[in-house]
């Protein structure tokens, strides 16, 4: 210690240098702490550090293997040997088997119906069972020898609420309504898949009518190119022809073009909308090009009438409104009097180890009849009534909001539905018109009375009219299951009870 004191500086206290040596090692240690806990580059074990540089990527650290894979996308059995031909049902079965939004809801409907189980065992007593086990020894001390004795009490106990004024009704009543709202919400989720999945499929079987259609278009404006270039060799055409002929084949390949790329993308939300993944080996059965049932029989009145009654997502709504109004009998029941009855027996043995015996037993038991009657608590149970009567109404108002709302969307599919009918019709006649046009200018043309642009002219109307009967025709299917989803009878075939008609002259409001 003097040699330390003798090499110090001679302006520095002895107690500096002493102070400096003694706390040089705890500097150290709280350095060493700072950089575990993350002031520096390294990472704790199990604990993710930072990355080396403000210019260098963070590397996570390594994350043990998941323990329960999510299973991969079911694939019934029965379409493997048809999964290039899938029809609207198949495709409908697909997504209902594999989509979380079903199966969560499943789920959330076998909790609510565990949960109202659960509060059914209200009605019935609680039994327990206890038990107890105590060793004493003692040591030798004013001529008392030493002793050793266990002590064994097993005890039965019971207890069962006889009356509380609606306060347990109340909750098993709450469970049921919240039980019913789970399964009304789970055949909405069933609807809404359903109606995504076909909205998907009609988009997909549109999109490839429509490249069909356009690929007609690109042979006829292919045709027309080379009967603009055999027109100008023999000096029947200017170059003018060619180059128009040229400009509306390169505008027909840009449409094709367009139309191919979102085939694709039809196609995998299609796929997306059956829970597989995009790039699935499948294509859609094209069905029979048949007349469709251009009409609806039933009145918008009676459209809403059944919307009102059947509609799940709104019955899931009223249920839980139920279930709000019943946790008001719940609140209102803890600031009356309840009446239970309880009662334990229970047996108590010594067991003397010193000689290897029991000693004696003892038998007891006891009932009670408790009558509770709450006094004061502050105002907190008259207030917990406010907030429970506040909070039904609020929810019976949600509920009779909301049904206004489906009173509107079944007003509104329901026109929409007679609109696209309507246009179905005129968009037919635009096509039988369009191809008459087209048919007489391509005869003018080549007769040589009329000129290619004319011929261009009629070709791009009939293109057109094409692509407008073809979307005409797919929205009518989109739009008759928007109708029947919220009227609230679409089925999970994708089909509806809608009554229909091919003639439309005497639909009825």
């Amino acid at each position: 210690m003097l040699a330390r004191l003798a090499t110090r500086p001679p302006d520095v206290p002895a107690r500096r240098v002493a102070a400096a040596q003694t706390l040089r090692p705890v500097t150290l240690g709280v350095a060493a702490a700072a950089v575990l806990l993350g002031c520096g580059t390294p990472g704790v074990r199990g604990v993710a550090g930072t990355a080396p540089a403000p210019n260098v990527f963070w590397n996570p650290p390594r994350q043990p293997a998941a323990a329960h894979a999510a299973p991969p996308p079911e694939l019934p059995t029965d379409l493997a040997g048809r999964i290039a031909q899938l029809k609207l049902t198949d495709v409908i079965d697909i997504a209902l088997r594999n989509n979380t939004a079903t199966s969560a809801a499943w789920a959330d409907a076998r909790a609510a119906a565990a949960s109202y189980g659960a509060a059914q065992g209200q009605y019935y007593p609680a039994l327990s069972l206890d038990g107890t086990a105590t060793a004493i020894r003692t040591v030798p001390s004013g001529g008392r020898t030493a002793t050793k004795q266990r002590f064994y009490g097993p005890t039965l106990n019971l207890s069962w609420l006889l009356f509380d004024f609606g306060g347990r009704s109340g909750a098993i009543g709450e469970a049921r309504e919240a039980l019913l709202a789970a399964d009304w919400s789970h055949n909405a989720t069933l609807q809404d898949v359903v109606l995504g999945v076909e909205a998907a499929y009609f988009q997909y079987m549109g999109t490839k009518a429509l490249l069909v259609a356009q690929g007609t278009t690109l042979e006829e404006a292919r045709t027309n190119l080379e009967a603009a270039n055999q027109r100008h060799k023999v000096g029947l055409s200017t170059i003018a022809d060619v180059l128009q002929a040229r400009t509306a084949l390169s505008q027909a390949q840009l449409a094709f073009q367009a139309t191919e790329g979102q085939l694709h993308s039809t196609r995998g939300a299609l796929a997306l909308s059956m829970g597989l993944p995009a790039n699935v080996p499948y294509d859609i059965e094209v069905p029979a090009d048949t007349a469709l049932p251009l009409g609806i029989t039933d009145s918008v009145d009676a459209l809403i009438a059944r919307a009102v009654s059947e509609r799940p997502d709104l019955a899931a709504l009223r249920a839980g409104a139920r279930a709000a109004r019943a946790r008001v009998s719940v609140a209102r029941s803890q600031a009356l009097p309840s009446l239970s009855v309880g009662g334990t027996t229970g047996e108590t043995s010594f067991y003397d180890t010193t000689r290897s015996a029991f000693t004696a037993f003892r038998n007891s038991y006891n009932a009670t009849l408790t009558l509770s009657i709450p006094l004061f608590s502050g105002g907190a149970q008259i207030y917990d009534v406010k907030a429970a009567a506040a909070a039904a109404e609020a929810a019976e108002r949600r509920a009779f909001g909301f049904e206004q709302q489906v009173v509107y969307q079944v007003f509104n599919a329901y026109y929409a539905l007679r609109t696209a009918t309507q246009q179905v019709r005129t968009s037919a006649d635009l096509l039988a018109s369009a191809t008459q046009s087209e048919q007489v200018a391509l005869g003018r043309y080549r007769a040589g009375a009329g000129s290619l642009l004319d011929l261009l002219t009629a070709q791009a109307a009939l293109a057109s009219a094409r692509a407008q009967a073809i979307q005409a025709r797919f929205s009518w299917y989109t739009t008759l299951a928007q109708l029947a989803h919220d009227v609230g009878i679409l089925g999970l075939d994708g089909g509806s009870p809608l009554h229909l008609q091919s003639d439309t002259t005497g639909t009825k409001r």
